[in-house]
């Protein structure tokens, strides 16, 4: 099974506001394995950086000003992410400025059936407890040390060490230990390369759908949805 764990660095905290995605870091997994595989970048996102956004991730205007635009690399990105789930932290948060970057490019959104929030994990794995990513690290004992500022790629592989003790600790990849392992990646990886890309089916009535099913409620005797409308 592959999956995406995936974080960003914005702006600010709401993209229907202005806000715009400057970095996003993602790592891949195989059963819950990293694979060792990442997709990293920065992007201009072609205004200021509000004060109190570069204080979390140290992202300056300047830095950012030479980086190119989401549109630039979205193909990559789409590519690297593929079908798989998208894991995140918080992921509705992370959803909505990746969507949003899509969407001004003109592409379709990443559904939220692909969405695994570890929030919603660990709420139920620690009810009452802390959740955040630091938090997290210290119950599960994940060296944070090097975490002086919030950072994509680095958050991202933080989550990938949290959710694999949310989801049972270290001992579930043992059994790809070994050669065993290097084969089922480069499986997983072929199968996700070599998918051809099929174009959505339509889910829409057709006219001769829309033509029977009028005439079959003209063959309704006193239906219950015209119940107190006006004669």
């Amino acid at each position: 099974m592959r999956e995406i764990i995936f974080d960003t660095e914005t702006t600010g905290l709401d993209p229907l506001k202005g806000d715009r995605m400057v970095e996003i870091g993602c790592i891949e997994l195989v059963n819950r394995v990293p694979t060792g595989e990442v997709f990293h970048a920065y992007f201009n996102p072609c205004r200021d950086m509000p004060a109190e956004a570069e204080a979390v991730h140290g992202l300056s205007a300047a830095f950012l000003a030479d980086k190119p635009l989401f549109g630039e690399r979205c193909a990559e990105l789409l590519e690297f992410i593929g079908d798989a789930p998208l894991v995140a932290h918080n992921a509705g948060f992370d959803f909505a400025f990746l969507n949003f970057e899509l969407a001004q490019c003109g592409l379709e959104p990443v559904c939220h059936s692909r969405m695994v929030d570890t929030v919603k994990i660990a709420r139920v794995r620690h009810p009452g407890a802390k959740l955040s990513l630091d938090a997290l690290c210290t119950r599960y004992g994940i060296d944070r040390s090097h975490r002086t500022r919030h950072g994509a790629l680095l958050d991202a592989e933080l989550l990938a060490q949290v959710y694999v003790e949310l989801n049972g600790g270290r001992q579930i990849g043992l059994e790809l230990a070994g050669a065993r392992s290097s084969e089922v990646v480069a499986e997983v990886r072929l199968v996700h390369r070599t998918r051809v890309y099929r174009e959505p089916r339509p889910h829409g009535p057709t006219e001769a759908e829309l033509a029977a099913h009028a005439a079959f409620l003209e063959g309704v005797k006193a239906p219950l949805w015209n119940e107190g409308a006006a004669p």
